[in-house]
Order: structure tokens, then sequence, then C-alpha cells
């Protein structure tokens, strides 16, 4: 699943947020959008309002974004808030 790669992405890049997070909730939320362009989309909004994040590309598919962590909390509630889950 690219969101395992991405979250681990996520803790190498920002180690001391997955921390906080793990010894605070540790919830998680996989969550779907539709295609690539989407995916960017999300990343963009998420950089312009200041949410760190993290991207995975697939070597094995061209470089191609197939998934994105993003930071816990409510910019991020409010950023994704309207996408599906992705495993129902």
């Amino acid at each position: 699943m690219q969101a395992c790669h991405a979250l681990r992405e996520f803790t190498e890049i920002h180690p001391e947020i997955d921390s906080t997070w793990y010894r605070a909730s540790n919830h998680l939320a996989v969550l779907a959008v539709d295609h690539e362009a989407s995916l960017m989309a999300l990343a963009e909004r998420a950089r312009e309002r200041g949410v760190q994040y993290a991207p995975f590309r697939e070597p094995d598919a061209g470089n191609t974004l197939t998934a994105i962590a993003l930071e816990p909390g409510p910019r991020t509630r409010r950023l994704c808030r309207g996408l599906r889950l992705a495993l129902s």
C-alpha cells in the first residue's frame, strides 16, 4: 500500500511531529482521491496552508505521485473534509 510508504517518508522528514502524534493519539485515516492530479492539488493546498506533508512517488510507475502523508491536527481535518475513506 502506497500510504505506508508515505507514512514512512513523513516519519523520516518530520520525526518530531511523528513522535508527538504516536505518543498522543496514534490514530490514522487512509483517504482516497480519484487520480494523481487530485493528489497533487491536495499536496499544493497543504503546502499553501502550512500543513506539513510527505509525498511518495512510485519509482516502478514512472515516479507517479501515489500517496501523501499529512501531519495530524485540525488544519489537516479541514483540508481533507469531504475525502472518502480508502478502504470502505
